[in-house]
């Protein structure tokens, strides 16, 4: 059993590796891309630096609680596209028909498919959110919490896109409801919890997590409780399980495309 899943996540990292070697082969374009995206994020520094001389916190959030915010989206986000990007087509697999060629393959089909396309300019992403950490907030400590963070955050947009995908099994439309709510994780783990109030703030801890992704992680951050540490852990594994529960469940209506596709 332990070595069916050690082989499975060997295959799983070689894909990703392999899929980062071959966007390198343009290293010009590889790294300008990388690049690009880091700027493009930098620039929203400015609008915040505006903001605070108006005032002295917004939301209850300073310019380093927010900065390890935004940090912390980025990197959450850009861990994800890197490792997973592909889970968020994955609408347009099941509507065309597109999971046949992954299907015949001898690993497991719901990380074959994730692991199967990377997005490289996510890793601008990774490394403007571990810069952010590093210039306005840095503790050991805190960086530590901050990488574990990461991954948990990655686990739930990819676990979330994941889910939404999958509704595409039932629902033809589904693709654009998975888009929006995507969408809306990446938007509003952007700005401080504390301008949420009432059916808003219910609505982003319990039912859209951006909330478990983003905001309670910044909290223990700066203030570190473990209690609330292991609410993010258990909400991380029932969301995953949730997930991949209605994936398979959806794949066994999946009707497959007259559509020949080889994968090498």
């Amino acid at each position: 059993m332990l070595t069916a899943v050690k082989n499975q996540v060997r295959v799983c990292a070689l894909s990703v590796k392999y899929n980062i070697m071959r966007e390198m082969l343009n290293k010009v374009t590889f790294l300008t891309n990388i690049l690009f995206m880091m700027f493009n994020n930098a620039t929203f520094i400015v609008q915040w630096v505006i903001l605070l001389q108006l005032r002295d916190d917004v939301g209850g959030y300073t310019m380093r609680e927010i900065m390890l915010l935004w940090g912390l989206a980025a990197s959450s986000f850009g861990l994800s596209r890197i490792l997973f990007a592909r889970v968020f087509s994955l609408p347009d697999l099941i509507i065309n028909g597109k999971l046949d060629s992954y299907l015949v393959q001898p690993k497991n089909v719901l990380l074959s498919v994730m692991t199967s396309e990377t997005n490289t300019s996510a890793i601008g992403d990774l490394l403007y959110g571990l810069v952010l950490i590093c210039i306005f907030c840095f503790s050991v400590g805190r960086f530590l919490l901050f990488l574990l963070f990461t991954v948990t955050g990655a686990m739930i947009m990819t676990a979330a896109a994941l889910l939404m995908g999958s509704l595409s099994f039932w629902f033809g439309r589904a693709e654009m409801f998975g888009n929006h709510v995507v969408g809306i994780m990446t938007s509003f783990s952007t700005y401080p919890d504390g301008i949420f109030k009432g059916a808003a703030r219910f609505l982003l801890y319990n039912v859209i997590p951006v909330g478990m992704m983003i905001y309670r992680p910044v909290h223990i951050m700066m203030e570190f409780d473990a209690a609330k540490m292991l609410t993010v852990f258990g909400y991380v594994l029932l969301l995953s399980a949730l997930a991949v529960f209605v994936f398979y469940r959806g794949l066994r209506r999946y009707s497959s495309s007259s559509l020949m596709q080889a994968r090498m």
